[in-house]
Formats: structure tokens, C-alpha cells, sequence
């Protein structure tokens, strides 16, 4: 399905009924990452996945992008589809759009999952890693992106024993556009520190990661976990970054329990 939003066109699917659950996909994937939780939970519930601004099916704009500009787009959407109220599930960028809309729209968030997210802004380091990822989308195209990022999304295991989620990987990230690319690098760049935010979060909230996540580790989660009130941590063995993709089973069991919860 396409909605035009904000000035641009979002690709988006919407399958199910009931409690609405809006999947935000991580950088620099598409909405096709939740294919086996869309598989799952729609025979429950109302599942809504993005192709964020700059991804997959959706406008890629070359300009300046910002994390609550991608924020404001899931809100328009959301009025869009006469949405007032879903449960949200943010994966590492997706989580990072996920905190930015909690901060602006707060009433709109029934319960949220941050998944292989961190809450801390872009250490120095990190601002330069993102301009280094930025130049080399530029000057050598997506597929020099999926050749640096794979060993950072999946485990050592996943890459030498299951090449078709390798392959899905991949895929996902040679089909975005260069522009995409570097303007979500420098949305992510410049996103605030969310840690005071933290203290502030009313809503049920559910923490997931990978045991072996390397880009944003237990640790990240651990700190999230303790900040906001009543939030439940899960921890989910031998998966990495993409949690969704190399342990599909727990991580969706996690997520239509507290759902279910919520419903």
C-alpha cells in the first residue's frame, strides 16, 4: 500500500484486526524484516510495517533527514489509517524513531518494544563512523554498505551456517538508495541523548536484545531496563542485532505475550 505523507510517498503494509502493532524496521532495511511477525501475529492482531522515509519502497529524497522527522511521518500515517493508539516495536533505528515519537507523541503510544536499540546518543566516534558509512554509500553504492554492516547485524554462526537470511539481509540493504542511506546515517548522527527521557516513560514497555548483539549490547538494553518504570528485559540466546531475523520464534513469542497483555 502507498500513503502520501509529509511531501513524499510511504510504502506501508496492513494485515489483521484487532490491537494495532507498528513495526519500525532498523537502518538500512525495509519493512520485509518483519515478514515472519507479520506471518505470525496477524492472525491476532492488526500489524502495520513501514518502509521508513529513505527505505525499501518509500521515497528516498535527497535532503536532510532528521529521527523526528521520521517520527512525525508514522504519526501522519498513523492519521492516515485512523489510528489513534497502537503498540509500537522499534529495532535498533527503529527504536531510535521510537523514542523520538514517545517525546512528541506520547498519547499515541499504547505500550512500545525497543529492540536492539540503545537510548544514548552518538559518541564522537560514532558521528564519524556514520560520515565514513556516509562516503563510502556515496562513492561505492549499497552493496559496499552490506558488505561492512552484515558482520555487524548477524552472528558468526548465522553468516557461515544460513546464508538465505545472509541473503534477505543483504537484499534489503543493496535495495535502498545511496540518498537513504546517508541521510538516515545523518539522522541518526545528530539524534539526541534519550536517557532523561527514560525516567519520564509511563507506558508498559517490553526491552529486547540479542545476547550476542555487538552494535548495541545487553548493556544498552540493561540501562534502558532500569530507567523506565516497570520495564521488562528479555534476552534472547544466540541471536545478534537483527534478533527479528536470526531467532524469529522467540522473538515473536516475546512480543504476542505482551500484546496479548495489553489487549
Amino acid at each position: 500500500m502507498r500513503a502520501t505523507i509529509n511531501g513524499i510517498t510511504l510504502a506501508y503494509s496492513d494485515t489483521g484486526r484487532g490491537l494495532p502493532i507498528v513495526f519500525l524496521h532498523a537502518f538500512p532495511l525495509n519493512r520485509t524484516m518483519w515478514a515472519a511477525q507479520e506471518s505470525a501475529l496477524s492472525s491476532q492482531f492488526r500489524v502495520i510495517t513501514i518502509d521508513l522515509r529513505g527505505h525499501g519502497e518509500s521515497d528516498a529524497p535527497l535532503w536532510h533527514y532528521t529521527i523526528d522527522q521520521a517520527a512525525d511521518d508514522v504519526r501522519a500515517l498513523l492519521d492516515h489509517l485512523s489510528i489513534r493508539q497502537a503498540l509500537f516495536v522499534g529495532l535498533s533505528m527503529g527504536g531510535y524513531i521510537l523514542l523520538a515519537f514517545y517525546r512528541l507523541y506520547a498519547d499515541r503510544v499504547k505500550g512500545m518494544v525497543l529492540a536492539d536499540t540503545r537510548a544514548q546518543a552518538d559518541t564522537v566516534e560514532g558521528k564519524a563512523g556514520r560520515f565514513q558509512m556516509a562516503q563510502i554509500a556515496y562513492k561505492q553504492g549499497p552493496a559496499a554498505i552490506a558488505d561492512s554492516m552484515l558482520p555487524k547485524l548477524l552472528t558468526p554462526a548465522t553468516i557461515q551456517t544460513r546464508p538465505e537470511i545472509v541473503q534477505q539481509v543483504r537484499a534489503m540493504i543493496e535495495g535502498n538508495q545511496v540518498s537513504g542511506i546517508a541521510g538516515d546515517l545523518m539522522a541518526m548522527a545528530e539524534r539526541p541523548d534519550s536517557v532523561p527521557l527514560l525516567k519520564q516513560i509511563a507506558c508498559p514497555t517490553q526491552i529486547i536484545v540479542g545476547e550476542l548483539d555487538q552494535a548495541t549490547p545487553p548493556a544498552d538494553a540493561k540501562l534502558m531496563a532500569d530507567q523506565i518504570a516497570n520495564a521488562r528485559l528479555a534476552l534472547i540466546p544466540n541471536a545478534g542485532h537483527l534478533a527479528n531475523l536470526e531467532q524469529p520464534d522467540a522473538f515473536t513469542k516475546i512480543v504476542a505475550e505482551f500484546a496479548g497483555g495489553l489487549a
